[in-house]
């Protein structure tokens, strides 16, 4: 599905690269959508506008300042349209500071703050994530029937599989002794996170649970739905017993823009969306059902009051109003990116087995009775010397990762996420994830299958006696 007219689909559809200034150019292919997408022309069209029309700050009472806060207005209702809520439901979020509070945590026991990797500033919008594993922890401590009355150590159950702003926080939380949790392993047949498992790790303790709506190397698709459900009948019984609430989170940065995505279906309290996913600006907001109210959500920060005291700091007008677009793009037309990019990824996984010998490739992301994003293929060309990044590094048209793009440091070492779905190591050493978007044609994938063709060449020749 073409967004933009003329020279913009071109550069949507294909990425244009420079080496040096103006001496020649080269088209490569961007099959990476997964890792970031390109900003749509409309959402692009929004910011600019707004830089240059609603410079106001937001909590100004002049008509400079209400210009900004009825665009953010907007941009609020256009997301809450996105996901089936209310726009009273939506928080935006941005920036790395919000990590600065998880060290404060650590200062009122005494213990050191947070401090290393582990704690650098995430990637924007994906702060909504350590919000939530923030308000999860305070809140079962804040909730406690009367001073002294301790229920234990605050416990968190997520998947093995989940994002690195989920697992590295709760890896920390664990270091610091401030909570306890639970990594659920998916399933080698289905890769997803079972239901039944989830709940079997369910403590009296356990206070939030957060999986992932659909996993962003694999593409499979978790079973929220049924598990909110499950876990809805559980809290009716565990508040009879005087036992916490379970709180239910899901990161749905992969799935907005390439299938549905309605809170009210998924019944969850809490969920995370990520601008840059769905070609809207580096920005994300926090679905909460009931911010404050039905939901429990507890500010990170301490400021001048925005977004009703739970993100403080002067909106970012103009980010805000780009995501507002982008998220009425998703809601007009999500049925119809899906179709599109469903068709070109199975043409993408037949061309690779026509061009290769089924033997030869094997389909990293195929799992028995589970779903998939539309967009994403995970694969393997067998043979030695085929290594992921090696095959990438003799690509003169592709544009891709082996996995997520956080890990691309990690050289030849296999994804741990596929490891976890029980892929072979030697397997799991040669994946390349290929992520399509909205513009991706059938004729990029022949020019992209061709290019994988060659590089395999190489590589076949230099492994040859």
């Amino acid at each position: 599905m073409a967004a933009g007219k003329g020279g913009r689909r071109e550069l949507n559809r294909r990425v244009l690269l420079l080496w040096g200034r103006g001496e020649g150019a080269d088209w490569r292919v961007y099959l990476d959508h997964n890792a970031t997408t390109p900003l749509a022309p409309e959402a692009a069209q929004a910011v600019q506008d707004a830089m240059l029309q609603a410079w106001g700050n937001p909590s100004s009472s002049h008509p400079a300042g209400r210009k900004a806060k009825e665009l953010i207005g907007c941009a609020r209702e256009s997301l809450a349209r996105m996901v089936g809520g209310r726009p009273e439901d939506i928080v935006f979020t941005s920036g790395g500071t919000e990590v600065g509070a998880a060290a404060e945590e650590s200062k009122d026991k005494g213990r050191r703050p947070f401090s290393g990797p582990s704690f650098s500033p995430l990637p924007f919008s994906l702060q909504a994530n350590n919000m939530v594993i923030h308000t999860a922890r305070r809140h079962f401590r804040e909730s406690q029937a009367r001073p002294g009355d301790s229920r234990g150590t605050p416990h968190i159950v997520t998947s093995s599989v989940e994002h690195d702003s989920i697992r590295l926080p709760l890896e920390q939380l664990v270091k610091e002794s401030l909570a306890e949790a639970t990594f659920v392993a998916v399933s080698p047949r289905s890769g997803r996170a079972e239901v039944d498992d989830i709940l079997a790790a369910i403590r009296p303790t356990t206070c939030l649970v957060s999986i992932m709506l659909a996993n962003n190397e694999t593409g499979v698709i978790m079973p929220v739905t049924e598990l909110s459900q499950r876990i809805h009948a559980l809290n009716q019984w565990r508040v009879a017993e005087g036992l916490p609430r379970i709180l239910v989170h899901t990161d749905a940065a992969q799935m907005i823009g390439k299938g549905r995505v309605d809170v009210q279906e998924l019944g969850v309290d809490y969920l995370t969306i990520v601008g840059h996913k769905f070609y809207g600006p580096r920005i994300g907001a926090l679905y909460v059902r009931g911010p404050g109210t039905t939901t429990p959500l507890l500010p990170m920060l301490f400021g001048g009051g925005q977004e009703r005291s739970f993100r403080p700091g002067t909106e970012n007008t103009p980010m805000i109003a780009g995501l507002g677009q982008a998220a009425e793009l998703v809601s007009k037309n999500w049925e119809a990116y899906k179709a599109h990019m469903q068709d070109v990824r199975d043409y993408l996984e037949a061309r690779l087995e026509a061009s290769f010998g089924k033997q030869r490739i094997h389909l990293n992301s195929h799992f028995m009775g589970s779903k998939r994003l539309c967009n994403t293929s995970n694969f393997s060309i067998l043979g030695p010397g085929l290594q992921g990044q090696r095959v990438l590094s003799r690509c003169k048209t592709l544009l891709a990762s082996v996995g997520a793009a956080c890990h691309s440091e990690k050289g030849d070492r296999p994804s741990a996420i596929l490891l976890s779905c029980g892929i072979p190591y030697d397997v799991a050493q040669n994946a390349l994830r290929l992520s399509v978007g909205r513009d991706t044609t059938r004729a990029d994938v022949d020019l992209v299958v061709q290019d994988l063709v060659q590089a395999v060449a190489q590589l076949d020749q230099d492994q040859a006696p």
